[in-house]
C-alpha cells in the first residue's frame, strides 16, 4: 500500500497532523504490513491537499509553530475506497536481517549472535505492543490485522528461538 493511501486510511479514522499519522501508524501496530516515514508522509499529505483529497487547517500553539491538522474530504474518502477495491498485490517480504542470515556463514559468531538477539528483541517489543493494543481495537478489521500481526510475530519468534543455536553453531564452524 502506498503512503498516500495509508494517510487517507488513517484520516478516515480521525483528523490528524503528520506527526500523529506517523505515531498512530507505529503505535497502532500497522507498521508490520507497510512502511511510512516522516519523509514520505509529509510530501504525501501535500500532494493529497493539492488534489483536494484532504483539507488542512492550522491550529495555533503557544511558543510553537502552528500545527497543520489534516482531514479527509468526500473526494478523498471516495479515492480511498477506490484504492481498497483494486486488486491486492502480492505481499513483499523484504528483510535485511534475512539477507544477513543468508551469508551468516561468512560472519564472526559474535556478529551472528548480535544480529539474532537484536532481531528477537525487536520482534518481542512489536509483539508486546500489539498484544497490549488488543483491548483497544475498535473494528473487526482492526481486530483481524492485530491478530494477524501477533500471529506473524509469534511464529517468527518461535522459529528464531528454535534455530538460534544452529545458526550460531554454523558461525562457530566457519571461524
Amino acid at each position: 500500500m502506498d503512503v498516500r493511501t495509508i494517510c487517507l486510511g488513517l484520516l478516515t479514522r480521525a483528523d490528524a497532523t503528520g506527526y500523529e499519522i506517523k505515531k498512530r501508524f507505529e503505535e497502532d501496530g500497522f507498521g508490520h504490513f507497510a512502511e511510512a516515514s516522516f519523509g514520505s508522509i509529509y510530501p504525501a499529505l501535500s500532494r493529497l491537499t493539492d488534489e483536494g483529497l484532504v483539507s488542512v487547517r492550522e491550529e495555533l500553539q503557544e511558543k510553537r509553530p502552528d500545527r497543520k491538522v489534516y482531514s479527509i474530504t468526500d473526494k478523498g474518502r471516495a479515492r480511498f475506497l477506490e484504492a481498497l477495491n483494486r486488486p491486492v498485490h502480492e505481499d513483499r517480504n523484504r528483510s535485511a536481517f534475512a539477507f544477513a542470515m543468508l551469508f551468516s556463514h561468512l560472519l564472526p559468531r559474535e556478529r551472528v549472535v548480535a544480529l539474532l538477539e537484536s532481531y528477537i528483541a525487536d520482534k518481542e517489543v512489536r509483539l508486546a505492543r500489539l498484544t497490549a493494543r488488543t483491548a483497544d481495537v475498535q473494528t473487526p478489521g482492526e481486530s483481524f490485522v492485530n491478530g494477524l500481526g501477533r500471529t506473524i510475530y509469534a511464529a517468527m519468534l518461535d522459529y528464531l528461538r528454535q534455530h538460534r543455536s544452529g545458526m550460531t553453531a554454523c558461525a562457530e564452524a566457519a571461524e
